[in-house]
């Protein structure tokens, strides 16, 4: 705690009489180190990035993807409606790859809703979809920024929505998340045709595009507020197509088996503006779900084994069009 204090008082976070008194753990991280500080009557976030996933040390990741979480919200800024909709940032430290920002109070994020069968709210699905519309329609890319390619995060990404599930060997016992998942997977890594859409689709993942992409947007990066639904995490963002954004969404809108008014919402409240290529759209939402079912990316699912075979095949449907 000394330590944390004599950092945030160099970097005139803290005056020279403020002390912490507490820190703590604001939820459980996937990708990186996060505290709640409290300092006296107010309270902040401190996030860095280390050089491996804060859930899986084991495995390397790109120290910069804190760097372009913060460039995100930079960026952002600009805009009224998406500024109110992500906490604010108030410090970023290049070296030690850290930032400071606004703590948005008792919060929970979405995940409840792969637990608890529950519906997603109207507003909050108006909410979602509103950010998502709001950030590809109001910025674009002009002129090159390597930062925001963030490839070395991509590169991770990748491998774990487009390979890493696809490997007959690849370390994960399935059995040990649902007794029979195992042998069932083996018919979609042994499917060479899908195998071979699924590389093409990765491609285009890793290929640059013009839209500016949250990367991650799923129920873990929305958080219920006492001030509406917030969205946090943008750490995988990148410039890439639109369609693998909204597909994120509508795949764990699947998986969580939200009704079909709330795929409706989600329609009605993206902007019409778009020319999506539809194919592709359902492309990123099957490789979704499949990834999340027999990759490592594991969800805190309370589905039976019949009810992931069923939205196995409805993923695979939704790549072989």
């Amino acid at each position: 705690m000394g330590e944390l204090t004599a950092y945030l008082k160099e970097k005139k976070i803290l005056s020279a009489t403020e002390f912490i008194s507490k820190a703590e753990m604001p939820g459980e991280g996937n990708m990186n180190y996060t505290l709640r500080v409290f300092v006296d009557e107010r309270t902040f976030i401190v996030k860095q990035a280390r050089p491996y996933v804060e859930k899986y040390p084991t495995i390397a990741a790109p120290e910069n993807r804190i760097l372009v979480e913060s460039k995100f919200y930079q960026l952002i800024a600009t805009d009224i409606f998406l500024k109110s909709r992500m906490p604010v940032l108030n410090f970023t430290d290049k070296e030690m790859h850290l930032i400071v920002m606004q703590d948005l109070g008792a919060a929970s994020d979405f995940t409840f809703l792969y637990k608890n069968r529950q519906v997603l709210a109207t507003e909050s699905a108006i909410a979602c979809a509103q950010f998502l519309s709001t950030l590809h329609a109001n910025f674009k890319k002009e002129g090159h920024n390597e930062l925001m390619a963030n490839r070395e995060l991509r590169k991770l990404n990748h491998e774990h929505i487009f390979i890493y599930p696809f490997l007959e060997e690849n370390g994960l016992n399935l059995d040990s998340v649902t007794p029979g998942l195992q042998e069932f997977s083996l018919r979609y890594k042994q499917d060479v045709r899908l195998k071979e859409v699924i590389e093409r689709l990765g491609n285009t993942y890793l290929s640059d595009g013009d839209t500016l992409l949250h990367g991650d947007f799923y129920p873990g990066s929305w958080l219920h507020t006492s001030d509406g639904v917030k969205i946090i995490d943008p750490e995988f963002s990148f410039y890439g197509s639109a369609e693998f954004d909204v597909g994120i969404m509508l795949a764990h809108l699947h998986i969580t088996r939200q009704p079909s008014a709330i795929f409706e919402l989600v329609e009605n409240n993206y902007s019409k503006s778009f020319t999506f290529d539809n194919e592709l759209l359902d492309a990123f939402t099957g490789i979704e779900i499949l990834r999340r079912i027999i990759g490592l990316a594991q969800l805190p699912l309370s589905l039976a084994l019949p009810e992931k075979k069923q939205l196995l095949e409805k993923a695979v449907s939704l790549l072989k069009k």
